[in-house]
């Protein structure tokens, strides 16, 4: 923390005005929002509290008052309720979480287990039990599609928006977004506006949907931070990213503010992230679905699908995720 609070009142110092601090990782972002206020004295922040940030990291916390609010969630068991019970009155499958993955350091395809028999949902209760010291997370398993509606809020007003729909994952048994399209999605930004306005929330945010069998979508969880479609922002021209800059700018230059840029009516667009989409296409044909595999190839070489992290423009962000998943497939 030292240093990048030296770094920042060097700049501070160094330029005579206060530069826009932008936390990535939800470490950082963590770090920096716990000392908003030394933080603050040589940088300008839109983030969300640390307040804010334990409760849309909380699946339990994020569910209850989803349910308050009138949003769709998961049926989920109850605090006093045994396993047993819960699957009593909801049938199999299901899928176990911890409360935060994340804080756990779990990659994003190991924060949630899909049991199909109640040996493999004790199972996994015990081990995210015994690895985050409290009960984890149990909900009914939703069979339809993913979708996610990212948000740019400030006091509890969201200022911009975009939803997608996940079309492909890595791993294919469950993972996060290898292709992803922007849609139209009011309800969903309604559902987010509902919990920003409750909260009084400010920062980005994704907040997940899962449909049911009847195409209801149902809050999963919300990520209080960069998200991983986070690129589908600029692809769409959104307005985002600049958006956000300008805002933490703001707010530590009262006296010298920037105009806030225009967010247009996001384009509708279609992203691969290129490496994982092609192993996503490989797991495709070894589960007997062509289709999804061959969309993957027809997607790589389709000129109009962007791809979320390679740009001829700058291809060192893209060498170094390239280098992260081979090393990351060796392990395996």
């Amino acid at each position: 923390m030292d240093a990048l609070l030296d770094l920042c009142q060097e700049i501070c110092l160094g330029h005579e005005c206060r530069p826009a601090l932008l936390p990535v990782g939800a470490s950082t972002l963590a770090l920096v929002s716990e000392n908003r206020e030394r933080f603050s004295a040589f940088c300008g922040l839109c983030l969300p509290t640390p307040g804010q940030l334990a409760l849309f990291n909380s699946k339990g916390q994020v569910s209850s008052l989803a349910a308050s609010l009138g949003i769709p969630v998961p049926e989920g068991r109850r605090e006093d309720e045994t396993l047993p019970d819960f699957l009593r009155r909801s049938p199999l499958p299901c899928v176990v979480k911890p409360v935060c993955g994340e804080k756990l350091g779990l990659t994003a395809a190991d924060r949630y287990i899909i049991a199909r028999t109640e040996a493999e949902a004790e199972a996994a209760c015990a081990r995210f039990s015994q690895l985050a010291g409290e009960p984890p997370v149990v909900q009914a398993y939703l069979p339809g599609g993913a979708l996610g509606c990212s948000v740019l809020a400030q006091d509890g007003r969201v200022l911009a928006a975009i939803c997608h729909r996940r079309l492909r994952e890595y791993p294919v048994s469950g993972g996060p977004s290898s292709c992803c399209a922007s849609v139209d999605a009011p309800v969903l930004q309604e559902y987010a506006a509902r919990m920003v306005g409750h909260t009084g929330y400010t920062g980005l945010a994704m907040f997940e949907f899962k449909e049911d069998g009847a195409g209801t979508p149902r809050l999963l969880e919300i990520n209080p931070r960069i998200w991983g479609t986070f690129p589908l922002s600029r692809a769409t021209g959104s307005g985002i990213p600049l958006l956000w800059c300008a805002l933490a700018w703001n707010a530590g230059n009262l006296d010298n503010p920037a105009p806030l840029p225009e967010t247009p009516v996001p384009q509708r667009k279609k992203m691969i992230f290129a490496a994982s989409d092609l192993m996503a296409a490989a797991g495709y044909l070894r589960r007997g679905k062509p289709g999804k595999a061959l969309g993957a190839f027809a997607d790589l070489v389709n000129p109009t699908v962007r791809d979320g992290l390679f740009e001829w423009g700058d291809i060192l962000p893209g060498l170094a995720y390239f280098r992260a998943l081979l090393a990351k497939e060796r392990h395996k």
